[in-house]
C-alpha cells in the first residue's frame, strides 16, 4: 500500500494488515513516516526528504520511478527484501490483530471511551452542584 503517511491512512493500512510504501508530502507526515519505517518497521520509504509547497505542481518529480519500483520489489520479497519483508508483513499482521482486539467489546478503545464519558459526566456533576 502506498501512503502519504496521513494518520488515517496509516490506521487503515495497519487495520488491514498491509505493509506500507511511504511517500509523505507535508506537515506531520514525515514524523508519521519515521514511526512506520523506523519504529514499527512496517513500511519502506521511497526517499522523499523535504516538505514541498509545490507537491501538486504538474511535472514536478518528487520520487523517481526506480525508487518506487525498488520499494515495491522489496515488499514483495524480491530486491533484497526476502526475510526482512516477511518479518515486516508479520509485524503488521500482528498489529492488525491488536487493532481488532482494541475495538472489540471490552477492548482498550471501548474501555478508554467509557472512561472519558464517565469523566465528563463526573465533571458535569461537579459543575451542576
Amino acid at each position: 500500500m502506498v501512503t502519504h503517511c496521513g494518520w488515517n491512512s496509516i490506521i487503515e493500512a495497519v487495520s488491514a494488515g498491509k505493509p506500507m510504501i511511504t511517500w509523505p508530502l507535508s506537515a506531520e507526515q514525515f514524523y508519521n513516516e519515521k514511526l512506520v519505517t523506523d519504529v514499527l518497521r512496517i513500511g519502506v520509504a521511497v526517499g522523499v526528504r523535504e516538505w514541498s509547497f509545490d507537491v501538486w505542481q504538474l511535472g514536478k518529480e518528487l520520487v523517481k520511478r526506480e525508487q518506487l519500483e525498488k520499494a515495491v520489489e522489496f515488499l514483495m520479497g524480491g530486491g533484497g527484501g526476502g526475510e526482512e519483508a516477511a518479518d515486516m508483513r508479520k509485524r503488521v499482521r500482528n498489529l492488525a490483530e491488536d487493532a481488532k482486539k482494541a475495538v472489540e467489546t471490552g477492548g482498550s478503545s471501548q474501555t478508554n471511551l467509557m472512561a472519558l464519558i464517565n469523566e465528563l459526566k463526573y465533571l458535569k456533576n461537579l459543575k451542576d452542584t
